[in-house]
């Protein structure tokens, strides 16, 4: 097995290697290309602007590439020029990197603009330049920044799904622009009279047109047509060719791939025998090598092309279900949150009345009766209370669904729909598939079926749904209803959180505290102490019931304070003696490693960070003692191997000097052993005392 793994280290290393080498030899070929364009007459400003704009590691070599394809021409006063600007540039790349200003384009593109501007300027003093060339050095410089800008956006947009309709629209833009400008300086490199970049371009519109729809099609025919047009002179036909020659062929995109070539390169044909000119009959000929190409692709291929830039159909568009759905629970939270007002009134009305009678008839009633109409009258307004904190509460619950709907970015009945066929493979029939995008970009799969859920728990089938939507996926959560299971995949996170517990009972067998770890369903880890009043089975009861309620209320869905509420309402009307219960909740998000603490009643938690213990104390009521509790709120955020612990009272209770220098002295050891070891600290440090039921939760993020 230690083979094995070494096998596989070594082989991802080599990958690793493998694809760095590739970004190198990308980024010198960049420079190297970028180097031979012709905007107007001379000007190449474009190597200097990828220069400035390649990240840190790569800029070395791409001002490599771009150095080597200025002195491809020979050595004259332009292309030392383009020397200059390229040095500049790279000392300008030297130092956003040292000061981390790399993150800023706005500094990215004032190193491009001033690079070109600079060198050009010491060129025309030279020369002896006239205004007209300096105000089109001015322009070149600008164009330079520019260049700049859009291939910074390009290069630091995010590819890690490798799926362009992830993309915001600004950033498909600049890519776009970006290509435009590499199809514009590629367009002068011919092989006899045929251009490889046209042809590429004509390439690219086709794809985009079967996978990508009309709109996006024409959008990119326009760009890179337009950026082919003016490379050179005599040219400019060509922008109005593809743009008619993609609408053309759109037309013909639902019979079949030898349609959409034909219709493609039939209209191309038709413009070029029009232009007659220079280059009428090499692009005829570079159209039918882009259609033989786009007709002999092979399938495998296909369906990657097909995941990487299919139209997005699942977009939310204003006046959506969606929304509307949103704007109705948002009504419906709004009318519920006034009926609780108006039962509050007349509750505060109605115990105001009884009241002034009670008071009327005392003279006509024994001290006895008297006690027993005010006991009876103050258990029913207690109860009238609870009805209306209900009311409160379900607002808030529909103010949650509310949110959570609206934070849904994308609902993807496409990806939907290709689940269910997947399914249907293996014999399981879902009543409802709902594949919803975040605006964070994470997708959460939810599949509610009467079906056998075994399948799921299969590595295989959990593999496939999340190939079907470009995600890897952790094992499903499983929640049973009446006659229903909903399973619920999240994206694997960059995290994991690796849980130990320890308890011990101050009366029996049932301990006072209840502990719980579990998850939420959308990339978040609940960790949940609940300390009932007291000791033994009564306090194990209030305990029980506060964490059991409060982890389905979260695991549904809801947010943290209606939740609270809705706990705390059950315990008021638990019974009629006192109920109370202690909430002590730690939620840590398994992709960024923010942690929020919850405290209701709770004692102080602790958070073992870079080799130091740091106190989390916070002033709160506990649930079933009143109404209008809240909860006491703390956040932090967590790196790899950092901790959280969390203690009930019976060890918290004890100091909290000794807990921190425990908790440092087992710093290393596991979250087991380093609970197992803090109770029995406490044990000890109880010697002889009267003890109370103790319970500690250590927690630790770790690398997923």
């Amino acid at each position: 097995m230690a083979v094995i793994q070494r096998a596989l280290v070594e082989k991802s290393g080599e990958k690793l290697k493998t694809n760095k080498g590739l970004a190198f030899l990308l980024y010198f070929a960049l420079g190297f290309l970028l180097s031979f364009g012709r905007v107007v007459g001379d000007v190449t400003p474009f190597c200097i602007s990828i220069t400035a704009a390649s990240p840190k590691r790569y800029f070395p070599f791409a001002a490599a590439g771009a150095a080597l394809g200025c002195a491809f021409g020979g050595i004259n006063a332009v292309s030392a020029k383009y020397f200059a600007g390229i040095t500049l540039a790279l000392l300008g790349a030297l130092a956003a990197n040292a000061f981390d200003l790399y993150y800023k384009p706005s500094f990215v593109m004032a190193v491009a603009f001033v690079s070109d501007f600079v060198s050009g300027a010491v060129l025309c003093l030279r020369l002896g330049s006239t205004a007209g060339e300096y105000v089109l050095l001015l322009g070149e410089a600008v164009l330079c920044g520019g260049g700049a800008f859009f291939f910074y956006r390009s290069i630091n947009s995010s590819y890690k799904r490798l799926r362009f309709r992830a993309l915001p629209i600004s950033d498909v833009s600049c890519i776009v622009i970006s290509l435009g400008i590499v199809t514009m300086n590629l367009s002068s490199i011919c092989i006899g009279k045929i251009c490889p970049a046209r042809a590429a371009v004509m390439l690219l519109i086709l794809l985009a047109v079967r996978y990508s729809g009309e709109r996006r099609a024409l959008i990119l025919a326009l760009a890179l047509g337009f950026s082919l047009s003016i490379a050179q002179k005599g040219e400019l036909f060509i922008v109005g060719a593809l743009a008619f020659s993609t609408l053309v062929a759109s037309l013909f995109s639902s019979l079949s791939v030898f349609a959409t070539a034909g219709a493609f390169l039939c209209s191309v044909g038709f413009f070029a025998a029009a232009e007659n000119g220079e280059v009428s009959l090499p692009l005829f000929l570079e159209c039918a090598i882009s259609a033989v190409l786009f007709v002999l692709i092979p399938q495998s291929l296909n369906d990657k092309l097909a995941f990487m830039l299919e139209a997005d159909e699942a977009e939310a568009h204003d006046g959506s279900l969606r929304q509307n759905l949103v704007l109705k629970l948002r009504f419906a939270s709004n009318a519920m949150a006034a009926i609780s007002e108006s039962v509050d009134t007349v509750r505060e009305r109605i115990n105001e009345i009884t009241r002034q009678k009670n008071d009327y008839d005392r003279e006509n009633l024994s001290e006895e009766e008297y006690i027993r109409r005010e006991i009876v009258l103050e258990k029913t307004n207690q109860i009238r209370m609870v009805a209306s904190d209900q009311f409160f509460s379900i607002s808030d619950m529909l103010e949650d669904l509310a949110f959570e709907f609206d934070e849904a970015e994308i609902f993807d009945t496409a990806a939907a729909s290709r689940i269910r066929r997947l399914l249907g493979d293996y014999d399981i029939y879902a009543d409802s598939i709902c594949v919803i995008e975040d605006k964070f970009g994470r997708i959460r799969v939810e599949i509610l079926t009467d079906s056998d859920t075994a399948f799921f728990d299969r590595k295989s089938l959990v593999e496939e749904i999340g190939k079907t939507v470009g995600r890897y996926f952790d094992t499903p959560r499983i929640t049973n209803f009446k006659n229903e299971t909903m399973l619920s995949f999240t994206e694997r996170a960059n995290y994991k959180l690796s849980v130990g517990y320890a308890q011990h009972s101050a009366e029996g067998k049932l301990c006072g505290d209840t502990v719980k770890a579990v998850s939420d369903g959308r990339g978040h880890s609940l960790l949940i102490i609940s300390d009932g009043m007291g000791k033994g089975s009564r306090a194990a009861l209030d305990g029980a019931m506060g964490a059991g309620l409060i982890s389905k209320l979260l695991t549904a869905g809801f947010g943290f304070d209606s939740a609270l509420k809705v706990v705390n309402s059950a315990l008021l009307v638990k019974s009629s003696d006192e109920s109370l219960a202690t909430l002590d909740i730690a939620s840590v998000d398994l992709y960024t490693g923010k942690l929020e603490i919850y405290k209701a009643g709770a004692p102080a938690s602790y958070i073992i960070k870079n080799k130091s213990v740091t106190k989390c104390e916070l002033t709160s009521m506990p649930a079933g003692i009143l109404r209008g509790v809240e909860f006491a709120k703390r956040t932090a955020v967590l790196g790899c191997e950092d901790s959280v612990v969390l203690m009930s009272d019976g060890i918290c209770d004890l100091g909290s000097e000794w807990i921190e220098k425990t908790l440092l002295s087992l710093d290393g050891l596991g979250v087991q052993e380093t609970a197992d070891a803090v109770l029995t600290r406490a044990l000890n440090e109880r010697d002889g005392k009267k003890l109370d039921d103790m319970s500690i939760i250590c927690a630790k993020l770790e690398r997923n």
